[in-house]
Protein backbone atom coordinates (compact mmCIF):
# COMPACT_ATOMS: atom_id res chain seq x y z
CA UNK A 1 0.00 0.00 0.00
CA UNK A 2 1.43 3.73 -0.97
CA UNK A 3 2.47 5.37 1.78
CA UNK A 4 -0.40 8.30 1.43
CA UNK A 5 -2.91 5.35 1.38
CA UNK A 6 -1.21 3.68 4.55
CA UNK A 7 -1.84 6.66 6.76
CA UNK A 8 -5.25 6.86 5.81
CA UNK A 9 -5.81 3.06 6.20
CA UNK A 10 -4.84 3.66 9.75
CA UNK A 11 -6.81 6.63 10.47
CA UNK A 12 -10.26 4.55 9.04
CA UNK A 13 -9.49 1.47 10.86
CA UNK A 14 -8.76 4.12 14.07
CA UNK A 15 -12.53 5.22 13.28
CA UNK A 16 -14.00 1.78 13.20
CA UNK A 17 -13.90 2.05 17.10
CA UNK A 18 -17.09 4.85 17.33
CA UNK A 19 -18.47 2.60 15.18
CA UNK A 20 -22.01 1.92 15.86
CA UNK A 21 -22.56 -1.61 15.16
CA UNK A 22 -24.61 -3.48 17.85
CA UNK A 23 -26.65 -6.38 15.71
CA UNK A 24 -23.86 -7.14 12.91
CA UNK A 25 -21.12 -6.35 15.26
CA UNK A 26 -19.25 -5.58 12.00
CA UNK A 27 -17.12 -2.35 12.28
CA UNK A 28 -16.34 -0.38 9.08
CA UNK A 29 -14.22 3.09 8.56
CA UNK A 30 -13.81 5.34 6.29
CA UNK A 31 -11.37 8.07 5.46
CA UNK A 32 -11.53 10.61 3.04
CA UNK A 33 -8.77 12.34 1.49
CA UNK A 34 -9.73 15.78 0.21
CA UNK A 35 -8.64 17.92 -2.78
CA UNK A 36 -7.32 20.43 -0.46
CA UNK A 37 -5.36 17.26 1.76
CA UNK A 38 -7.93 17.55 4.47
CA UNK A 39 -8.65 13.68 5.66
CA UNK A 40 -12.58 13.21 6.99
CA UNK A 41 -13.39 9.80 8.92
CA UNK A 42 -16.84 8.02 9.47
CA UNK A 43 -18.05 4.87 10.53
CA UNK A 44 -21.46 2.40 10.08
CA UNK A 45 -24.25 3.52 12.05
CA UNK A 46 -26.66 0.83 12.25
CA UNK A 47 -30.35 0.36 13.15
CA UNK A 48 -32.52 -2.57 14.20
CA UNK A 49 -34.26 -1.90 11.16
CA UNK A 50 -31.03 -2.89 8.80
CA UNK A 51 -32.25 -0.58 5.66
CA UNK A 52 -31.90 2.42 7.41
CA UNK A 53 -27.91 2.27 8.50
CA UNK A 54 -25.57 4.39 6.81
CA UNK A 55 -22.48 3.31 5.89
CA UNK A 56 -19.08 4.78 6.79
CA UNK A 57 -18.39 6.04 3.39
CA UNK A 58 -21.64 7.68 3.34
CA UNK A 59 -21.21 9.15 6.95
CA UNK A 60 -17.55 10.17 6.02
CA UNK A 61 -18.76 11.73 2.42
CA UNK A 62 -21.58 13.67 3.93
CA UNK A 63 -19.43 14.93 7.38
CA UNK A 64 -17.31 16.35 4.42
CA UNK A 65 -19.82 18.16 2.42
CA UNK A 66 -21.29 19.13 5.63
CA UNK A 67 -18.08 20.92 6.30
CA UNK A 68 -17.73 22.81 3.23
CA UNK A 69 -15.54 19.49 1.14
CA UNK A 70 -17.28 18.44 -2.31
CA UNK A 71 -13.83 17.58 -3.96
CA UNK A 72 -12.14 14.33 -3.10
CA UNK A 73 -8.93 12.37 -4.40
CA UNK A 74 -8.98 8.86 -2.19
CA UNK A 75 -11.11 7.06 -0.07
CA UNK A 76 -10.06 4.25 1.78
CA UNK A 77 -12.34 1.95 4.00
CA UNK A 78 -11.25 -0.59 6.72
CA UNK A 79 -13.65 -3.51 8.09
CA UNK A 80 -10.94 -4.39 10.56
CA UNK A 81 -13.86 -7.59 11.58
CA UNK A 82 -14.20 -9.39 8.13
CA UNK A 83 -12.05 -12.22 7.31
CA UNK A 84 -11.34 -10.62 3.71
CA UNK A 85 -11.63 -6.90 1.99
CA UNK A 86 -15.01 -6.15 1.51
CA UNK A 87 -16.05 -3.59 -1.15
CA UNK A 88 -18.51 -0.85 -0.55
CA UNK A 89 -21.98 -1.77 -1.14
CA UNK A 90 -24.45 -0.56 -4.16
CA UNK A 91 -25.93 2.17 -2.64
CA UNK A 92 -22.01 3.95 -1.30
CA UNK A 93 -20.67 3.11 -4.75
CA UNK A 94 -23.76 5.46 -6.30
CA UNK A 95 -22.63 8.32 -4.11
CA UNK A 96 -19.09 8.06 -4.22
CA UNK A 97 -19.50 8.36 -8.19
CA UNK A 98 -21.28 11.58 -7.01
CA UNK A 99 -18.37 13.48 -5.73
CA UNK A 100 -15.43 11.02 -7.01
CA UNK A 101 -13.84 11.08 -10.69
CA UNK A 102 -13.52 7.53 -12.12
CA UNK A 103 -9.64 7.93 -11.67
CA UNK A 104 -10.28 8.58 -8.20
CA UNK A 105 -8.64 5.58 -6.12
CA UNK A 106 -10.67 3.66 -3.52
CA UNK A 107 -8.66 0.91 -1.69
CA UNK A 108 -10.71 -1.38 0.87
CA UNK A 109 -9.38 -3.82 3.30
CA UNK A 110 -9.82 -5.99 6.39
CA UNK A 111 -5.99 -5.03 7.41
CA UNK A 112 -2.70 -3.09 5.93
CA UNK A 113 -1.82 -6.08 4.13
CA UNK A 114 -5.08 -7.26 2.81
CA UNK A 115 -6.58 -4.83 0.56
CA UNK A 116 -7.83 -4.32 -2.69
CA UNK A 117 -6.63 -1.00 -4.72
CA UNK A 118 -9.17 0.38 -7.42
CA UNK A 119 -10.77 3.09 -8.63
CA UNK A 120 -14.37 4.58 -8.89
CA UNK A 121 -14.43 3.29 -12.58
CA UNK A 122 -13.61 -0.35 -11.53
CA UNK A 123 -16.32 -0.29 -9.09
CA UNK A 124 -18.88 1.11 -11.08
CA UNK A 125 -18.13 0.59 -14.76
CA UNK A 126 -20.25 2.13 -17.25
CA UNK A 127 -21.61 5.51 -15.18
CA UNK A 128 -23.35 6.71 -17.85
CA UNK A 129 -24.76 9.37 -14.80
CA UNK A 130 -21.06 10.36 -14.85
CA UNK A 131 -21.37 11.61 -18.13
CA UNK A 132 -24.86 13.51 -17.77
CA UNK A 133 -23.45 15.20 -15.01
CA UNK A 134 -20.23 16.17 -17.17
CA UNK A 135 -22.20 17.05 -20.00
CA UNK A 136 -20.74 14.59 -22.19
CA UNK A 137 -24.37 13.63 -22.95
CA UNK A 138 -26.99 16.47 -24.13
CA UNK A 139 -30.08 15.34 -25.70
CA UNK A 140 -30.02 11.83 -25.53
CA UNK A 141 -26.64 11.83 -27.57
CA UNK A 142 -23.15 11.36 -26.77
CA UNK A 143 -21.29 14.44 -27.63
CA UNK A 144 -17.70 13.93 -28.47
Amino acid sequence: MQPEYASLFKRAHEVCEQSYAPYSHFRVGAALLCEDGSVITGVNVENRSFGLTICAERNAIAAAVTAGETKFKALVIATPDATYPVSPCGACRQVISEFMPSSAAVIFGNAEDSYVASTVGELLPHDALHDLSSGQVQDGQMRS
